[in-house]
């Protein structure tokens, strides 16, 4: 099944900015090789259910050290025969709004 997780992860209790810990996180994503971008607010990844539970579990440890709690936020959309799914819902929405213009 075709993943695609959006995410973000912050350490508690280490002070008030979380960019470390969040840098932490996006270089295991971004080593893992599977498709991803990053925003502000969440990295998203894509890839097969369990490559792509495995990378957010291995982020959220990344970003967890040095702290005893660390907050996530996921959404996940699990979708059989879609591929490069990142891009392809982008695109979709982009011609809708060209429709539009």
């Amino acid at each position: 099944m075709s993943t695609i997780v959006a995410f973000s992860v912050s350490p508690l209790g280490t002070g008030e900015s979380v960019a470390p810990a969040v840098a932490r996180a996006v270089k295991v994503v971004r080593e893992s090789g599977l498709p991803n971008e990053t925003s502000a607010m969440f990295t998203t990844v894509e890839g097969e259910w369990d490559e792509v539970m495995e990378v957010v579990r291995r982020a959220v440890e990344a970003a967890g050290e040095g702290a005893d709690r660390v907050s996530m936020t996921l959404k996940a959309d699990v979708r059989k025969g879609v591929t490069d799914g990142l891009h392809s819902k982008v695109e979709a929405v982009e011609r809708e709004l060209d429709g539009l213009r």
